[in-house]
């Protein structure tokens, strides 16, 4: 397991995460196809929010399950709370410091189909 560093773009909410990135996945609900993030899946016990709680707007649609963080300042999509896995988050890696998402799998997930 490795530790990167996270933020939004203005810095203002910043997060830590810990993980072997076993892939990358790609979504194609509403709100994934607009923001084009590629994400990581991390369990909660290995995501640590170190900065920014009061920067985050949270905006829910369709269940109101999964909770999706943007920040006030930039409008950047930083990570989500997973609808199907609450007890993980979606983390765009490409908020990550120093990351280079090439040679990891990344797997298309279907969210527009779900129920």
């Amino acid at each position: 397991m490795q530790s990167y560093r996270g933020s939004c773009h203005c810095g203002a909410v910043t997060f830590q995460i810990e993980t072997d990135f076993p892939e990358l996945t790609t979504c194609d609900c509403s709100i994934c196809r607009r923001k084009n993030a590629l994400m990581v899946r991390v369990h909660e016990s290995r995501f640590q929010l170190l900065s920014g709680q009061d920067a985050l707007a949270e905006y829910r649609f369709h269940t109101m399950t999964a909770r999706h963080f943007f920040c006030r300042t930039c409008g950047i999509y930083p990570f989500h709370r997973k609808r199907i896995t609450p007890d993980y988050f979606g983390v765009n890696v490409y908020c990550l410091e120093r990351f280079d998402p090439s040679g990891i799998p990344v797997r298309a997930t279907v969210g527009a189909g779900m129920e």
